[in-house]
């Protein structure tokens, strides 16, 4: 949000993704009456709406540019952590059938 502020305050788009921002939490706090454990908008509503300002319409992109960032993330976190002597870490794989069976057994 900071950057869209100094980069693109007057783009339409980025004034919506930071309307919601201001005007859906609420909302939502209201009608699920504490049901929402954090009502804020993702981080890709305000990514997106950069995008948009910046020339990327393809919305079939956005996700495959929102995946790969994390990615990237992920992998200079565990070069970081390799650095450092940290264990490695190994996210946990699952199948759909073993969701399946876990959600049955709650119930």
């Amino acid at each position: 949000m900071n950057f869209g502020e100094v980069n693109c305050a007057a783009s339409p788009c980025f004034k919506i993704a930071k309307k919601l921002f201001s005007v859906v939490p609420d909302i939502l706090m209201h009608y699920k009456e504490g049901k929402v454990a954090n009502p804020w908008p993702n981080v890709d509503a305000m990514s997106g709406s950069l995008l948009h300002h910046y020339g990327v319409n393809e919305f079939d992109f956005y996700t495959v540019l929102f995946g790969v960032s994390r990615v990237m993330g992920f992998c200079a976190q565990n070069i970081l952590a390799q650095g450092l002597g940290q264990p490695i870490i190994r996210p946990k794989s699952v199948t759909n059938k073993w969701v399946l069976e876990r959600l049955k057994a709650k119930g």
